[in-house]
């Protein structure tokens, strides 16, 4: 299914637990509506293979990544794909996150005055990639509209951080399908301005579950360029180990 772009973020992303499905029927609050669709992309744990794009007007190059999640609190993710970046990877455990380049063979802490940075050089920040769950815990929540499109409600979801939250964003609007896939996630600064945007350009059933197969993040002032990615395989609901989220894993891949 091919899904016309609306506002919208990932996360990802890469990056993205299971809470019991609701029926349109019933009444939700708005705070509901967005864990359970943070927690229906990620699950208890996950497996998955995706490819990410990044492209830009004279060049574009697509690397391959295996990602493994737990919880809400651990992941990492490899490239497995062009050869010359292969091994590259990132962790992330509860607020910390390292990257390591086997070029160099150093693993790296990510300070958090690079949290906003560029995430392997793609649209998404490393914010982004590590912590997807800050949108649950650091925001208040409230349902602008609701529609219904082919057969499903949608809420529109405008989300404002806490006074003393840790987030760059002055907002942020999610569009939420009832079935928990998210069809767009917008990002504006502090003065209300749109910064960026993720569009689901595609829905399927993986895993066992309905999805946001292909994703796409766009800078709203370089429309021309842009970060895809798209989930090939993922696996929901594994007995991962402890070890897998490991600096020793990180840099020696034993999973």
């Amino acid at each position: 299914m091919v899904y016309t772009p609306m506002n919208y973020r990932f996360l990802f992303p890469l990056l993205l637990l299971v809470l019991p499905a609701v029926s349109a029927g019933e009444d939700r609050d708005a705070t509901q509506i967005v864990r359970d669709a943070v927690n229906h992309w990620r699950g208890l744990s996950s497996y998955t293979v995706m490819t990410m794009v990044i492209h830009r007007p004279d060049w574009e190059r697509a690397m391959t990544m295996q990602a493994w999640t737990k919880g809400d609190e651990q992941s990492l993710v490899r490239v497995i794909e062009p050869k010359k970046d292969r091994g590259n990877g990132t962790l992330t455990d509860e607020n910390s996150m390292w990257t390591f380049s086997p070029k160099i063979n150093r693993v790296i802490k990510v300070p958090s005055s690079m949290m906003a940075q560029s995430w392997m050089g793609s649209d998404f920040s490393n914010k982004d990639v590590a912590r997807a769950d800050d949108i649950i815990d650091q925001y208040t929540h409230s349902i602008l509209s609701t529609s219904v499109e082919d057969g499903l409600t949608v809420y529109e979801i405008e989300s404002i951080p806490y006074e003393d939250a840790a987030v760059v964003w002055g907002s942020e609007v999610l569009t939420i399908r009832d079935d928990h896939v998210v069809l767009a996630h917008a990002f504006f600064d502090q003065d209300g301005e749109l910064v960026k945007t993720l569009k689901s350009l595609e829905i399927a059933d993986m895993g066992g579950r309905t999805i946001a197969k292909r994703q796409r993040m766009v800078k709203t002032d370089k429309p021309d360029e842009w970060t895809e990615i798209a989930v090939n395989e993922v696996e929901y609901e594994l007995d991962l180990k402890d070890s897998v989220f490991t600096l020793s894993n990180l840099r020696n891949p034993r999973d």
